[in-house]
């Protein structure tokens, strides 16, 4: 199987409490998931395309594991605060083989 990751691009910031928010839900979301983050809001340089405020890699076993994390209905409780709170660019992409 290969791995898949979620990459969250945070663009700009609108709403700093609705981001508290989300903070505190989104952990809960994570329980019964086999998730791996690998990067969060830490130092970077855009290279190419428009700023970025930020970002966030998580890495799953595979594309199946990272939508039912993506589409549980934990995560979507939470996910509701993260996109008032601010615009993020999203998405799930396959990783290569390990091997």
């Amino acid at each position: 199987m290969m791995p898949a990751y979620v990459i969250f691009i945070r663009e700009q910031v609108n709403d700093p409490e609705e981001l508290k928010l989300y903070s505190a839900k989104a952990p809960a979301a994570n329980a019964g998931h086999s998730l791996r983050p690998l990067a969060l809001y830490g130092d970077y340089e855009v290279i190419e395309g428009p700023e970025a405020e930020g970002a966030v890699i998580l890495e799953f076993p595979g594309m199946a594991e990272a939508k039912a994390w993506y589409y549980s209905p934990a995560y979507q409780e939470a996910v509701q605060h993260r996109l008032k709170g601010a615009a993020y660019r999203g998405i799930i992409i396959e990783g290569v083989s390990k091997g």
